[in-house]
């Protein structure tokens, strides 16, 4: 996987989860469902269905992760 990564120029952490053990420990129900997770590691929104951008699924979250990325260090939810 890893090289794959690197191959399409993926720079940030990539997780497999062949045993679905992490669908499992989210609770997980639902695909596709995308987690954003802040830099403390806390979830921090959980978002049910496809996102397709200049959609307003796709506004919202890109609204969202800016908001995250402009965050310093560890902050309160």
């Amino acid at each position: 996987m890893a090289a794959a990564a690197r191959r399409h120029g993926l720079s940030f952490p990539q997780y497999l989860d062949d045993d679905r053990a992490y669908w499992r420990a989210l609770g997980n129900e639902y695909w596709p469902t995308l987690y954003l997770v802040d830099r403390c590691g806390r979830l921090r929104t959980r978002q049910i269905g496809e996102v397709h951008s200049g959609e307003a699924s796709g506004r919202g979250l890109e609204a969202q992760i800016e908001a995250l990325l402009a965050q310093e260090g560890c902050t309160a939810p």
